[in-house]
């Protein structure tokens, strides 16, 4: 930009080097963003894994310990998180043979499941280099093949339903209801499946924490009378949680008032 303003030097302007024509909001918006990633990497580090499946060594991102602090939760309980969100880095991605699942099921990898893995995902698989920080879209692209995964090694229902829970409260960062609802109808086919079949507990919760989930995730459904169900079940057993309870009564409350 330098040249854009010569010839004014007579009139008394000198040192327009650095006057730009155009706002320079794209600029600043920019760094912002860099900035804001950069802050992001620092609650970040990489950790080492060895794949089940082929045995290749590699590193993801892990969030530190103590970073990400939680500020709330929405009635389904989704966490909510300051700092950085760790629901976008909670699936590990083996980028020699496709092997994808959640932190918490990575290593429990039968031999037959992984034999299923090398069959189905492996030759179709073609790797990517993920970004140092991970957005919405990437996060959800890693949990769908999180999925995919836990379908063709015939992973437990509550395994295929926690995933497509967290699917869905990505969409619903995203401010996508249609995607966000059609992965909640998932979730609650598979834990429902779970809470009947399953043995407790069910992805860390208790029969009645699972019973008060699938209340709600049908409530969100619009299905008010599977919901009612649900919550009365909550309430009415002895020994539950007595906020559990009441995070019921305050959904059953709700139905009754529409």
């Amino acid at each position: 930009m330098d040249r854009i303003f010569s010839g004014l030097e007579n009139l008394g302007f000198n040192d327009l080097k650095n006057v730009n024509i155009y706002s320079n909001e794209n600029t600043e918006e920019t760094a912002n963003i860099k900035n804001k990633e950069t802050k992001i990497q620092d609650y970040l580090y990489d950790k080492t894994y060895s794949c089940p499946v082929c045995g290749n060594i590699f590193k993801e991102k892990t969030v530190k310990i103590g970073k990400a602090r939680l500020v709330s939760k929405d009635t389904d309980l989704m966490p909510k998180y300051e700092n950085i969100n760790p629901l976008l880095y909670d699936v590990i991605v083996c980028q020699r043979c496709g092997y994808s699942a959640l932190i918490k099921y990575f290593d429990k990898l039968k031999q037959n499941q992984a034999e299923l893995i090398r069959k189905n995902i492996t030759p179709k698989f073609k790797p990517r280099m993920y970004p140092e920080v991970f957005d919405l879209e990437t996060g959800i692209e890693r949990y769908k093949l999180a999925l995919l995964n836990a379908v063709v090694k015939n992973a437990k229902n509550s395994e295929k339903a926690y995933i497509c829970l967290k699917i869905a409260w990505l969409y619903r960062l995203k401010e996508n209801k249609e995607e966000e609802n059609k992965f909640i109808e998932q979730a609650f086919i598979g834990f429902k499946e779970a809470y009947e079949k399953e043995s407790f507990p069910i992805c860390g919760m208790d029969r009645f924490t699972l019973m008060y989930l699938l209340g709600e995730l049908a409530r969100r459904l619009g299905d008010n009378h599977e919901a009612l169900l649900w919550f009365s079940k909550v309430i009415v057993t002895p020994n539950v949680n007595p906020r559990l309870k009441e995070l019921a009564r305050d959904q059953k409350d709700l139905i009754k008032s529409i």
